[in-house]
Formats: C-alpha cells, structure tokens, sequence
C-alpha cells in the first residue's frame, strides 16, 4: 500500500499572495505566465489585478480599479490573439476588456438587473464550434447567452415563466459545442434545480434538482459531443452525470459523492485529461478526483430504451490550504499540473500538482 501511495499525485503550494481586497475570481491568462485576480476592494469599487509567475514568486504586473465589484471572468470567447476578458460585475453589467488598454470596455452591455454571479465563454481559444458566445447567469433569475459581435442584445434569454417565482442562478457552463450548430448551456440554481437549454432548438432539454443549491457546473469538455457533467452543491457533495445517453423518462445517469461537510464552491476538469477533475471547498480544502468508466456505460431498460449507466469517482488526493473557502479555481490551459486558486483568506496561491501523466 505504501508504495502505490508514492505514485499518488501531491498538491504542492507553489506560491501564495496576500491580497489587500477579496478575490472572486482567478484565471490564467492563454499562452503565458500571467494569471488575473478579480474581486472587491474594501470601498466597494471593483479590481483586477494581473500577476506574472517569476519561478517562486508573483509580480504585479497591472492593476485596475473599476466603478464595480468584479464577480466572475472568462477568456472563453476571445481568440489566442486578442485575449480578451469577458467580466461580469455586482452591477449586472457584462463588459469585455483589453487587458493591454483597460481603461475602456471593447464592449459593455447592461445584461442582468442584478448580479452577474456566473460567467462562461465558448468558441474563442479555438476551443468549440461554432460563433464566440458569452453565458451569464445572474440572481435576477435570467440566464441569457451574447455574441459580442451583436450589439445589446442576447442571442438567447432564458428566464422563468410567469408562474414560476424566480430563483437566483449561480452558475452557467456551455457544452456540446462539437460543430457549428450544436451548443448547450447548463444552469444550476439557489434551489438545486438544475437545467440543460439547448441552444439549436432554443428549448430545455432536460432538468432535475439535487436538492441543494447547485455553487459549480462543468462538462469535462466544451468541444465535445457532451459526455460529462459535473455539479457541486451547497452541502458538500456532487454529482457526475454520464451525458451520452438520455432516458425518455430518467433522463442522465449518475452518481454522487459526498466530499466534505461544507459547501463545494468549484469544480474544474483538467485540461489535459477529461476524467480528473479538481473541487474547491469552505473548509479552504481542495480534493482532486478521477472517473472510472463503468464496463458499459448504457443498457436497455424493461421498454427497450437506452438508459446510461453511471461510473465511479475516486479521491486521488486532498489538502487544506486555507481557514477560509476557497471559492476560484483555475487550471493553467498550457502547463499540465499548474493551477491557481482564490480563497477567503485575501490570499491568492499557484499549486503545482505532481504525477498527473501517472494517473
């Protein structure tokens, strides 16, 4: 037992950064060493912060102070030449930046009445078919999709029918975006629901509730027929659904583990390899996983119709880095292993992760 323990993957602390305000989130800049920190600054103005990786320490490369609070980012549907970053602020505004002259948005939308809680981008990065969209999702209820070649308007506004109360939607993914016409978006909500709109036909195709309130959603690749589905929720646990084969009735297999006592803020699959993926946690803890496929992943059911058949998750391995949660994460696209997390504690770290191509 010991000398498989040797092989397992370790979570090493590269680097951490105080920070002087609260941090919501981090990305890696494409094609280099830089990393953003997005947050709040204690007078209640927005920050970005743009950090350069220097072997064991971290430069400060750029700051920009902004009239609001930063929620989220994406460099999701910019090209690798432009690198622009999509953001979505207290506000409920939705701008675009060049980092190299930040002062004015490239592009702005009022999008949402209330906060923009979620941010995602496909179709830039050469990553996904099809046109470059920006998803947000917000409390005002609202998941609405841009194309930032149009002017003010959504390409597509999901929002509650008019019986329906609204409920605050706290994260949005895309997926299936494996041609040109094809594209999903995945939408997890304050109440557990959880929701599949398609995009081609403009309908939900599919939805369920995991009767917690549903903090991170991520397909294991954007650029794929869906095969993956992972959902983090309020009470520690989460849930992988096999997106390949969908009942008439039960709709996604799947299975669900229980990871911690507190709530699981993100999940992030690693780039390089679509069946290990990270989560965050309250308790300022991190617990890397892998997914086994099962012998057969769909069967016939008692009518004949194909139903999935849902694998397992096994911990490779977990660390706490923190008091506080860590509520960003973010894999670095280029350098397998490399990651930055955000946590509560007003500390920015880069994690090195070991042994990944042994897994």
């Amino acid at each position: 037992f010991a000398a498989a323990g040797l092989e397992r993957p370790q979570v090493v602390s590269h680097v951490q950064q105080a920070l002087s305000y609260t941090v919501f989130d981090c990305k890696w800049v494409p094609r280099s060493a830089r990393l953003l920190c997005l947050g709040s600054a204690a007078r209640g103005t927005g920050l970005v912060q743009l950090y350069e990786l220097h072997g064991a320490r971290l430069e400060l490369l750029r700051e920009i102070e902004k009239p609001k609070p930063i929620k989220c980012g994406t460099f999701g549907a910019t090209s690798l030449q432009q690198r622009y970053l999509a953001t979505g602020d207290f506000d409920g505004n939705l701008n675009i930046w060049n980092l190299e002259a930040p002062e004015i948005p490239v592009y702005s939308v009022k999008g949402h009445k209330e906060i923009i809680n979620s941010i995602d981008g496909v179709g830039g990065l050469g990553i996904g078919e099809g046109a470059p969209e920006i998803v947000t999702g917000s409390r005002d209820g609202t998941v609405k999709v841009w194309d930032p070649r149009q002017n003010d308007t959504p390409v597509a506004n999901m929002e509650p029918v008019q019986r329906e109360s609204k409920r605050d939607c706290w994260t949005v993914a895309f997926g299936n975006a494996y041609n040109q016409e094809e594209r999903v978006v995945c939408a997890g909500y304050d109440n557990g629901d959880i929701k599949l709109f398609d995009l081609k036909t403009m309908s939900v195709r599919w939805e369920t509730n995991i009767k917690n309130g549903v903090c991170s959603v991520e397909f294991d690749r954007k650029d794929i027929n869906m095969n993956k589905l992972v959902a983090t929720s309020l009470e520690g646990k989460f849930h992988v659904f096999d997106m390949r084969t969908q009942h008439p009735t039960k709709g996604f297999a799947s299975v669900s583990e229980k990871a911690q006592k507190s709530t699981i803020w993100q999940v992030r699959h690693l780039p390089q390899n679509r069946d290990i993926f990270m989560t965050s946690g309250g308790s300022g803890s991190l617990h890397l996983w892998k997914y086994e496929y099962p012998a057969q992943r769909s069967k016939k059911d008692s009518e004949g119709s194909e139903m999935g058949v849902a694998g397992s998750v096994s911990l490779l391995q977990n660390v706490t880095l923190s008091t506080q949660p860590i509520s960003s994460l973010d894999w670095s696209p280029d350098k397998k292993g490399l990651c930055v997390c955000g946590a509560f504690d007003q500390t920015v770290r880069v994690l090195i992760v070991t042994k990944l191509n042994k897994i």
